[in-house]
């Protein structure tokens, strides 16, 4: 489903329904409609946003985890948000996390699947070689408990991306600095409910992430998906949406 992309101010989002907050982030190398499903499904009772997170235009000195969370604060601020609820796949669910330990009190809860912060064995290993479409493919599917889920559409995205040396000289910036910020020893000071939606065959950040996830926040519930990879919300959309739900209505939200 096609939704309206939203340019002002120097934020471009997606911004679907009225009600309680639930503010998405996307990964490292995600799109936007890796979210089209949850945005369909909540639309009707909650205010679905979604903002683009600048991981390609940065400047190459200030590209990492850090600076994302603070664009994210800006765009908070800039729409007068509050008590949103903030969900992150991969590297956004890194970014969340900075994000609510710098401002607590602009969120109420929060929910990661398949979050970078603790562990991430991104690509497999190793970093798609440039002009090797194959090879891009090969990672690509790697992401997926199911290989048909990496539409040509999408692995023709991820090509792209990495075969633009502007682009893939930020992402390898931005890996390098989700590495070095661990999020381990801050884990203990988010108090507010995290809902843990893993993959039971995620492969980039594989089920003992999610449980350190879970031994370590305060206030967690973990909850897997079978025969599902990295992103259960592209992977196993109904399955992950009726657990989002379940979670939203038990904190009240």
């Amino acid at each position: 489903m096609d939704f309206v992309l939203k340019e002002e101010h120097g934020f471009s989002y997606i911004d679907e329904g009225e009600g309680e907050v639930l503010l998405l982030l996307h990964g490292l190398m995600g799109e936007l409609s890796n979210w089209d499903k949850v945005i369909e499904d909540f639309r009707s009772d909650y205010r679905v946003i979604i903002p683009i997170l600048p991981i390609y235009d940065l400047p190459l000195l200030t590209t990492g985890v850090k600076t994302l969370a603070k664009y994210v604060h800006k765009f908070v601020k800039y729409k007068q948000l509050t008590d949103i609820t903030i969900l992150g796949n991969s590297l956004g669910g890194h970014v969340a996390l900075i994000y609510v330990l710098a401002h607590p009190t602009f969120v109420r809860s929060m929910v990661l699947t398949g979050s970078s912060g603790l562990y991430e064995n991104a690509f497999g290993g190793t970093f798609p070689r440039r002009g090797s479409y194959d090879f891009v493919k090969e990672k690509v599917e790697y992401t997926f408990y199911a290989p048909e889920t990496a539409t040509k559409e999408l692995v023709d995205e991820v090509y792209r991306t990495v075969n633009d040396r502007h682009s893939v000289i930020r992402i390898l910036a931005m890996a390098k600095s989700a590495i070095r910020h661990n999020m381990k020893k801050d884990l203990h000071k988010i108090t507010i409910p995290v809902g843990l939606i893993w993959g039971k065959d995620d492969k980039i950040t594989p089920p003992e992430v999610a449980v350190e996830f879970s031994e370590e926040l305060p206030d967690a519930e973990l909850h897997w998906i079978d025969h599902c990879g990295h992103a259960p919300m592209m992977e196993q959309p109904v399955e992950f949406n009726r657990i989002l739900k379940a979670f939203l209505k038990r904190i009240g939200i």
